[in-house]
C-alpha cells in the first residue's frame, strides 16, 4: 500500500508541468494568432519582434518548469558570451530535453526570443506547435536525398535580409544516441570507418547538410557558432555502463540532479566553407564532443568522472526570469476557462487551429 502511493506520487510530478504547458498552448496560439492578423500590413520586423517576445514569454514558463521546478543544477563549462549573437548551435542529441538545453543557455545570453530549430520534418504535425514553430521561423527537413537544399536556403535568406536575430538549433547527428540501439550505433560507426572518419563511442557520426547549408546561407550575418556538448548526470547503470539519457517526463520527475554543459564559441571565419572541408571540420568537432564525453563517462580515475574537465560554474536561473511568464500564462488561460464562451473558444482552437496547421504545413513547411 505504502509502495503503491509512493509510486503513485512519484509519477504525479510530472503532471502539473505537462498539465500547464499542454493547456497553455491554446491560449498563447491565440495571443500569437491575433498579432499575426494586427501585423498583416506591418514590416516584417515588427511582426518578428513581436513574437519574438511572445515566443521569449512561453519559453520562459517551459523553463520555470525544467529549472525551477525541477532543481535541477546547471554546470557551465567554457565560454558562453554575456551578450546575444547571431549564432548557429551545435550539439550532441540524446534525449528529448536537448531542444530545453539551448533555451537554458539562450536565456542567460537574453536571447530566448531568437532561438529557432532546425526539426525532423515528422515534427510539423503536432497539434498546434508544428504550425506555430514553422511560423517562427523553424525550418522542418527531410533525410537523405528527400533533403530540400533550396527550400531551406530560401527561407534562411529571408531571415537574414529582414535582419532576423538568429539562434538556430541544428543537431546534426539527425536522430538521438540511445546506447540500448546497438544497431543504431553499429551503423553510424561502420559508416565513420568506410568514409576514413574517427569512429566515435558516445555520439553518432555528424550529418553535413543541414549545417552547411545554414552556415552558407548565413556566413555574412552570422557572428559564430557554439559547439555545445551535454551530458546528463544519473545516466550511468550499477556496472558503470552509460545508459539513456531522461525523456522529458523523467526530467520533470526529477530523474535528473545535474546537467553538464560545455560551450565552444567558435568564430566564424575558422569554419571552412567548401562542404567537403567543412564535412571534415565538423567531424573534428564531434571527436572533441567524444574526448569529453569518455571523460565523463569511462575515465578511469572516479575524481574525474561525472564531470567535464575544467573549471565549471554553477549557473542558477532566477525565478524573476520564468515566474512571471508562468503566472501571464496560467492566469489568462484560467479567466478562459471560467466563462462559458471562454471555453468554447479554447476548444475550438485545439480542434480548428490544428486542422488549419496541419493543412498550412502540408502546403507551405
Amino acid at each position: 500500500m505504502l509502495l503503491s502511493l509512493v509510486l503513485h506520487m512519484y509519477s504525479m510530478r510530472c503532471v502539473l508541468p505537462a498539465a500547464v504547458l499542454l493547456g497553455t498552448a491554446p491560449t498563447y496560439v491565440l495571443a500569437w494568432g491575433a498579432w499575426r492578423l494586427l501585423s498583416a500590413f506591418l514590416p516584417s520586423r515588427f511582426y518578428q519582434a513581436v513574437d519574438d517576445r511572445l515566443y521569449c514569454i512561453y519559453q520562459s514558463m517551459v523553463l520555470f518548469f525544467f529549472e525551477n521546478y525541477t532543481g535541477v543544477q546547471i554546470l557551465l563549462y567554457g565560454d558562453l558570451p554575456k551578450n546575444k549573437e547571431n549564432i548557429i548551435y551545435l550539439a550532441n542529441h540524446q534525449s528529448t530535453v536537448d531542444w530545453i538545453i539551448a533555451d537554458i543557455l539562450a536565456i542567460r545570453q537574453n536571447a530566448l526570443g531568437h532561438v529557432r530549430y532546425v526539426l525532423k520534418d515528422g515534427l510539423k504535425w503536432l497539434p498546434l506547435y508544428g504550425c506555430y514553430f514553422s511560423q517562427h521561423g523553424g525550418i522542418y527537413v527531410k533525410r537523405s536525398a528527400r533533403f530540400n537544399e533550396k527550400e531551406m536556403r530560401k527561407k534562411l535568406q529571408s531571415y537574414t535580409n529582414a535582419g532576423t536575430p538568429m539562434y538556430l538549433v541544428i543537431f546534426p547527428e539527425g536522430t538521438r544516441y540511445n546506447p540500448e540501439l546497438t544497431k543504431v550505433i553499429s551503423t553510424s560507426q561502420t559508416f565513420a570507418a568506410q568514409e576514413g572518419l574517427a569512429v566515435l563511442k558516445h555520439v553518432l557520426t555528424p550529418r553535413i547538410k543541414a549545417t552547411h547549408v545554414a552556415f552558407d546561407s548565413m556566413k555574412n550575418y552570422l557572428d559564430a557558432i557554439y559547439d555545445v556538448t551535454v551530458a546528463f548526470e544519473g545516466t550511468v547503470d550499477d556496472k558503470g555502463q552509460r545508459k539513456e539519457a531522461p525523456s522529458m517526463v523523467e526530467f520533470l520527475c526529477k530523474d535528473c540532479p545535474k546537467i553538464h554543459i560545455h560551450i565552444d564559441r567558435i568564430d566564424k571565419k575558422d569554419v571552412p566553407e567548401e562542404q567537403v572541408y567543412m564535412r571534415r571540420w565538423l567531424h573534428e568537432r564531434f571527436e572533441v564532443k567524444d574526448k569529453l564525453l569518455i571523460e565523463f563517462y569511462d575515465s578511469l580515475d572516479p575524481e574525474r568522472r561525472n564531470k567535464f574537465p575544467g573549471k565549471s560554474v554553477n549557473s542558477k536561473l532566477s525565478l524573476k526570469k520564468t515566474l512571471p511568464s508562468f503566472l501571464i500564462l496560467t492566469g489568462l488561460t484560467a479567466g478562459m476557462l471560467m466563462t462559458e464562451a471562454g471555453r468554447k473558444l479554447y476548444v475550438k482552437t485545439w480542434i480548428y487551429g490544428t486542422l488549419i496547421g496541419c493543412l498550412w504545413v502540408s502546403i507551405k513547411a
